[in-house]
């Protein structure tokens, strides 16, 4: 009589590796160096890069696991047409909840829901992990990575909007605690793309001093 496998638990040291790595030590846009074109377009306000966050979110994660559940049916010379159609099938319903219920955030991230077809975060998960894993990991792995992509989003987009607008959320901070009154002035340069880069080069910057295993050897 043959002995059942074992399930792996839910929530093993495997698979939370799958949520915390992205978070840090292997970051989709810090280390892997991917998604910097929204990073950069959309970090301007805070409000924007928390919605193109949570929509990234939600097309990362339903894409991995979909692909995931067809993985063994899909045959491999037409892979990546399927994954594009169930990626651009889920960015259509993403932009169409935005013009419905966050018009004006839908109007300031403009063509940039759209270009998450292109995110090559998404494209690089569902070929390297959900294609050779089940639902539950690339669930997991789904979830983890778009979380590394969101939270470099929001840190960059909250410096830029307090620095660059004076503003958190729209709330006008800087006038709220009289720093105008001492002489400051909003710096206009943060609102420009260069220092989004900037910003995203300092996160790596302070990445690799505090992980020294991070640094390339020439």
């Amino acid at each position: 009589m043959s002995t059942k496998e074992e399930r792996e638990p839910l929530f093993s040291s495997k698979n939370l590796k799958l949520l915390r790595d992205p978070l840090g030590d292997n970051n989709p846009i810090t280390i892997q160096v991917l998604g910097i074109c929204s990073a950069l377009a959309v970090t301007v306000k805070l409000a924007p890069a928390v919605v193109m966050a949570i929509s990234v979110t939600v097309v990362l994660v339903v894409a991995n696991v979909v692909v995931s559940l067809f993985r063994n049916i899909i045959p491999p010379r037409i892979r990546i047409i399927f994954m594009l159609v169930v990626i651009a099938m889920m960015v259509i319903l993403v932009d169409q909840v935005l013009k419905a219920y966050a018009f004006e955030i839908s109007k300031q991230l403009s063509v940039f829901v759209g270009l998450i077809i292109t995110n090559c975060i998404i494209m690089g998960r569902l070929e390297g992990f959900a294609m050779a894993n089940k639902p539950w990991p690339s669930f997991l792995d789904g979830l983890g990575n778009s979380a590394g992509y969101g939270w470099i989003l929001i840190v960059v987009a909250f410096f830029r909007e307090f620095l660059g607008s004076g503003t958190i959320y729209g709330y006008p901070v800087m006038e709220k605690l009289g720093v105008y009154n001492l002489g400051y002035e909003n710096n206009g340069f943060m609102i420009l793309p260069p220092m989004a880069l900037i910003t995203v080069g300092i996160i790596i910057w302070v990445q690799r001093s505090r992980n020294k295993e991070l640094i390339e050897n020439n």
